[in-house]
């Protein structure tokens, strides 16, 4: 997998599931809606450690910056 991820889109991936997190666990949201959003925070969380988002790769979207 090449990489297509940048790292300010590493951080903001990083800090939206610690939102999703915090505010299933503080009973915020919960319930169906909040096991999907734990969920995609855990997506988000692994997309951002391996550097690679399979969805950017059909649009041809890639944040990293340009090798010299």
């Amino acid at each position: 997998m090449k990489k297509n991820m940048g790292s300010i889109d590493k951080l903001v991936r990083l800090v939206l599931a610690a939102i999703m997190v915090i505010l299933y666990f503080n009973g915020i949201i919960s319930g169906t809606l909040g096991i999907v959003l734990v969920g995609l925070a855990l997506v988000l969380v692994v997309t951002s450690f391996v550097s690679y988002c399979p969805l950017y790769s059909p649009f041809g979207i890639n944040t990293c910056p340009k090798d010299k």
